[in-house]
């Protein structure tokens, strides 16, 4: 199954407008923002456990991202509540469940081959730096080879210069409204700009937070 899988194109969508599909585990199931291949496959999703449902044990292999957007997400390093950032490398393994239930952003095989970091970072707790412009607060999950991922706060009225993202840029916005010239992006909104896309973002009178990954959508060749 392909799904938004031409990443030289620009997407916009609001997860809630995705229909739920199912998973081989009852009681998991999956609205798909990306994706290419069919079980196994290079996908981005929002991935809601019902209580007491999960996975049987699975190895990763191309590596796993998830930042829990609700309840508390269970394997066996421990119990992951909403805010948590997880990254489990190409080869890692484990059998993931939710007694309580949970939603997940998840993005699988899109790891490098050499980045074989483990993560478990508590958003709620983890150190803000203060960003480019004033009104920006960033807090830094992940970097490697160009690759960055972060969490950026914007207070309300806050407003960017027009920029380029040479190897694109994923934005999933998780609280308030992020805006640009392009559109008005609420909670719950999931945007894909491709390599070279320009945009002035800015904030109105909510602010926003918003989970940020730059570099990893290089143009073909490259």
């Amino acid at each position: 199954m392909n799904f938004n899988d031409d990443f030289s194109l620009r997407v916009s969508l609001h997860a809630a407008d995705a229909a739920w599909v199912a998973s081989p585990l009852a009681g998991v199931t999956r609205r798909m923002l990306d994706r290419r291949g069919d079980e196994v496959a290079r996908a981005t999703s929002i991935v809601r456990y019902e209580p007491g449902s999960g996975y049987d044990h699975h190895e990763h292999g191309g590596g796993e991202e998830i930042l829990v957007l609700e309840g508390v997400f269970c394997d066996e390093t421990g119990h992951h509540p909403a805010g948590t950032y997880l990254r489990n490398p190409a080869g890692s393994s484990h059998a993931p469940w939710s007694d309580e239930g949970c939603l997940l952003f998840v993005k699988l095989r899109q790891f490098a081959t050499d980045d074989r970091t483990t993560l478990r970072v508590d958003t709620r707790t983890a150190p803000w730096r203060a960003g480019l412009v004033p009104g920006l607060s960033v807090m830094p999950l992940h970097s490697h080879g160009g690759v960055d991922t972060a969490l950026v706060r914007w207070a309300p009225d806050t407003q960017f210069h027009c920029h380029r993202h040479a190897a694109g840029e994923e934005i999933l916005v998780l609280e308030g409204v992020f805006e640009d010239e392009h559109g008005t992006y609420p909670a719950g909104t999931w945007l894909r700009s491709p390599a070279m896309s320009e945009h002035a973002p800015f904030t109105g009178s909510a602010g926003a937070l918003i989970y940020v990954k730059v570099g990893h959508l290089k143009p073909s060749g490259t």
